[in-house]
C-alpha cells in the first residue's frame, strides 16, 4: 500500500463533511456484540461488531443498519490491496440526512488488520458519519496512527469482499472511480449510469 492510498482515505471523505459544531445527541446503545449480514451482489458477508472496541462507532453502526440506511449501497471505492468502502446511500436526501450526523471519536484499541471494519473519517476530529471501510490488507502501520478505529471484523465472506469489482480503482486523480460529491448529489442514478459494474449491498440486517 502506498502513502498516497493511506492519506486518500482521509482526503476523499473530508470534502463531504460540513464545518461547524453540531449539537450533541443520544444514540440507542447496541449490544456488547452483534452480527450484521450484508446481502451483496457477490453473496452474504457477516460482520461481528465488538462494542468494547469502539462504543460510539458500534452504536452508530447499529442505528444505521436498523434504519435501513445501508440497503442499496454501492461499494463505491474498491482499492486492491488496501480497502473497500461503502456508506453513501443511493437516495441523495437520505444520504444528506445521515451524513450530517457526526459522532465523536473513540480511542483506538485494535489494529486495522485484514478483515477489520472501521468508519472512514476526515482529518478533523469527531466527524465520523456513515462511510465504512473493510480492510482487505493489514493496514495497521499506516491507518492506526491516523486514528481509524475498527469496531468490527468480517467473520464470513471475506473471500467475497476480495472479489468486489475493483477495475475502476480509486477516485480521481488516483483512479477512474466515482466522485463522492456527485454521488451525494445524484445517488445511484449517477453510479448506475457511469459505473455499471460496481457491486452493491442489497440489504443489511442485524442477525438474531
Amino acid at each position: 500500500m502506498t502513502h498516497r492510498q493511506s492519506i486518500a482515505l482521509v482526503a476523499a471523505f473530508a470534502a463531504l463533511v460540513s464545518c461547524g459544531t453540531k449539537p450533541k445527541r443520544s444514540m440507542e446503545q447496541g449490544p456488547a456484540q452483534y452480527k450484521v449480514k450484508l446481502q451483496t451482489t457477490k453473496g452474504d458477508v457477516v460482520i461481528l461488531v465488538h462494542r468494547d472496541w469502539s462504543p460510539l462507532g458500534a452504536d452508530h453502526f447499529y442505528e444505521l443498519v436498523k434504519s435501513g440506511y445501508y440497503d442499496n449501497n454501492a461499494f463505491f471505492r474498491v482499492v486492491k490491496g488496501f480497502m473497500v468502502q461503502f456508506g453513501m446511500n443511493g437516495d441523495p436526501a437520505l444520504n444528506k440526512h445521515w451524513s450530517d450526523i457526526n459522532i465523536n471519536d473513540d480511542p483506538p484499541k485494535v489494529p486495522n488488520k485484514t478483515g477489520s471494519v472501521a468508519f472512514a473519517k476526515p482529518s478533523a476530529p469527531n466527524a465520523r458519519s456513515t462511510q465504512v471501510f473493510i480492510n482487505v490488507a493489514d493496514n495497521s502501520a499506516s491507518l492506526d496512527p491516523q486514528g481509524f478505529t475498527p469496531f468490527g471484523e468480517v467473520i464470513q465472506g471475506l473471500d467475497l469482499v476480495m472479489t468486489l469489482y475493483s477495475d475502476y480503482g480509486d477516485a480521481p486523480p488516483g483512479g477512474q472511480g466515482p466522485d463522492q460529491g456527485t454521488i451525494a448529489e445524484s445517488g445511484n442514478t449517477y453510479l448506475k449510469q457511469h459505473f455499471p459494474h460496481l457491486d452493491y449491498i442489497t440489504k443489511a440486517t442485524i442477525l438474531p
